[in-house]
């Protein structure tokens, strides 16, 4: 089993309980970072935001079922309070608990139902060349995105290639697309970004990263871009648990030579992953 599917072994035979990220992560066998960045590679969710989406939706099954005790449900949902609960389940279905229970159906609820992990999702995978990197730096735009929200980063590429050859300071034909400041939720900074030679004199909007020296291992993605999440997947989820390597805490990127062509998605680029020595 890979961490992903360990996780959520551990996540569905542990709904009920007090579970932290820690307790996944153990699970795992991996670190929190590492079982919260590939059970968002492989499922496009946080490890947490799965847990709490599946607790509600378990949850507003047994209201639809005429559940007598709305506290008692919410205790089961690890809510220690009614008034919490309803937040909670609210923020997830935009109802309330106690219309589902009076309506007695659970019509028009998104329910998030238990993630069956396909193996043959899994792409063949390339060894990876080891490189270190010179210490570099990349300015673009970039946003904060969640695992649910990580789709919408082609809009963000949309936004910057008009920057793209009028940038101060820009060093070369490499495009790169940066991730720095992952949380424990599957939140990060996703940066759409070329190497500039200093960063003075850039638009104020622009985000500015040093990339330092630092041993990666690199794997190339030669399919169509829109088939990446499953290369970041298998690396994650299969080359890196079998690899004995541990993440470094520094930018992973996606490297995007000349040879890749933006408007057609074709052309390959270059996953860089950080590791420890």
């Amino acid at each position: 089993m890979n961490p992903t599917e360990k996780a959520l072994w551990f996540v569905e035979s542990h709904l009920p309980e007090a579970v932290s990220l820690d307790d996944v992560a153990q699970s795992s066998g991996v670190s929190r970072f590492h079982v919260t960045r590939a059970f968002g590679a492989a499922t496009g969710r946080s490890v947490m935001g799965y847990m709490r989406a599946r607790r509600l939706s378990e949850a507003a099954r047994k209201l639809a079922a005429g559940a007598p005790d709305i506290l008692s449900v919410a205790l089961d949902a690890g809510y220690n309070s009614h008034e919490a609960f309803t937040r909670a389940f609210r923020d997830q279905f935009a109802t309330t608990p106690e219309l589902v229970r009076a309506q007695g159906s659970l019509d028009n609820l998104d329910l998030v139902e238990p993630i069956l992990m396909n193996q043959s999702l899994l792409a063949s995978l390339e060894p990876p060349r080891f490189e270190t990197s010179r210490p570099f730096l990349i300015a673009g735009l970039g946003e904060r995105y969640s695992c649910e929200s990580s789709a919408a980063i082609p809009m963000l590429w949309q936004r910057f290639g008009p920057y793209i050859g009028n940038i101060p300071g820009e060093i070369g034909d490499v495009a790169y697309g940066v991730c720095i400041n992952g949380d424990d939720a599957g939140n990060f900074d996703y940066i759409a970004g070329v190497e500039v030679s200093d960063f003075s004199d850039l638009p104020k909007e622009f985000f500015r990263v040093r990339v330092p020296a630092q041993k990666y291992a690199v794997f190339s993605h030669r399919e169509h871009i829109s088939t990446i999440r499953r290369t970041v997947n298998t690396i994650w989820n299969k080359w890196l648990p079998a690899s004995g390597h541990e993440i470094a805490d520094a930018p992973e990127f996606e490297r995007y030579g000349p040879e890749f062509d933006p408007r057609s998605g074709n052309g390959g680029l270059e996953i860089w992953i950080p590791v420890k020595g």
